[in-house]
């Protein structure tokens, strides 16, 4: 097969039929080595019943950002040239900086989609420590100038689009969207150099919204690595064992199941009730990690948000309830923001189930 014929948009199958993941160069590399090297290839399966990716549209989108909170907007060159990088101070042993980690993931996505162009990486930072270089330490905090001042963010995430890989679901178009999460506040860079902790994630992004759609088998929650190549392997890994087919089967599902006003409203009550039972009645219903703050977003955007509103009978369905609790997601911190994103869809799935009978969600709708 001529693997040079096969031009994006691909297919779903096409973008995630790899070959076994082997040794990742070191991330040093030339784009050119990586996709040399690379044994991650697409290749056509025949007599399939294929998801066909929808072409992409030319639609105007506004630009929203995936997390909001207290974040703001930076770029590689910052991160590269006006930060400086943590340390672990016991050794002097310096971490793997936001910068590095974005970059070991954009090589590891074009090593695995190496016929794909890649968006350039948002990313959005909060939590800014301020320092200053040893040559102000006496100076007032007003004196100080430009080039005296050190900072680096504590936390960090990023996400990366492959625009070429999409899916339309309920009419909001979905693009593939990989990313990451760092943060130094759930390190210990008060002792000696150990493994290090990163979130990582690849989905997909609501392309009407720019919410993220995140499944279990498409995130890790803690990736602890030593290296930047068990990095990039660990990050191959996921993607090569990422099930987007059936992450998009059970999102499409989602549009299937409806909520009355009335259940709506018994949802989000319960929901409330959630954090405040005794503990042991608690540990018997599934885990639900979404606040009050979240649930009045939620509440508010059921009659207000343009996109994924109730109708007119008040009646409102799982795809757009999903939606409403990526979106009052977006008010996370970065620390928490993808741990919350996943939590949303298996709640919507075990709400799926409670609506036909068989789930321990019914809790929340009875």
């Amino acid at each position: 097969m001529d693997t040079l014929k096969i031009i994006k948009p691909a297919s779903v199958e096409k973008a995630f039929d790899f070959r076994p993941v082997g040794n990742a160069p070191h991330t040093n590399q030339s784009q050119n080595t990586m996709v040399e090297n690379s044994n991650q290839i697409f290749q056509d399966h025949h007599g399939i019943d294929k998801t066909e990716i929808v072409p992409r549209r030319n639609i105007e989108y506004k630009p929203k950002p995936f997390i909001e909170a207290n974040t703001e907007e930076v770029n590689l060159y910052h991160l590269k040239n006006d930060c400086i990088i943590p340390v672990f101070s016991k050794d002097n042993e310096k971490t793997i900086a936001h910068q590095e980690f974005i970059e070991i993931v954009q090589d590891s996505v074009s090593k695995a989609f190496p016929y794909q162009s890649l968006e350039a990486p948002e990313v959005r930072v909060s939590h800014q420590i301020k320092g200053r270089i040893p040559e102000a330490i006496h100076k007032n905090v007003k004196d100080l100038l430009g080039h005296e001042k050190t900072i680096y963010y504590e936390r960090m995430a990023f996400i990366i689009r492959v625009p070429g890989v999409s899916e339309v679901i309920n009419g909001n178009e979905l693009s593939l969207t990989i990313g990451g999460v760092r943060a130094y506040n759930q390190e210990n860079l008060y002792n000696r150099k150990s493994f290090e902790k990163f979130k990582f994630f690849i989905g997909f992004k609501n392309m009407v919204c720019c919410n993220l759609c995140v499944s279990s088998d498409g995130f890790i929650s803690e990736m602890r690595v030593s290296s930047y190549e068990e990095l990039q392997s660990k990050i191959l890994e996921v993607i090569q064992n990422y099930q987007a087919e059936n992450h998009l089967k059970i999102m499409k599902d989602f549009t299937n199941y409806s909520l009355t006003e009335y259940q709506f409203a018994q949802l989000i009550g319960k929901a409330r009730l959630y954090n405040h039972l005794p503990k042991k009645l608690k540990s018997e219903i599934p885990e639900l990690s979404f606040n009050d703050g979240h649930f009045n977003t939620i509440a508010k955007d059921y009659y207000q948000d343009e996109s994924f509103c109730k109708d007119d009978d008040g009646n409102i369905n799982l795809w757009n309830v999903y939606n409403l609790f990526t979106q009052a997601n977006k008010s996370s911190y970065i620390d928490t923001f993808l741990e919350r994103n996943l939590n949303a869809f298996e709640f919507n799935q075990g709400i799926c189930k409670a609506i036909s009978g068989n789930s321990h969600y019914h809790w929340f709708l009875s």
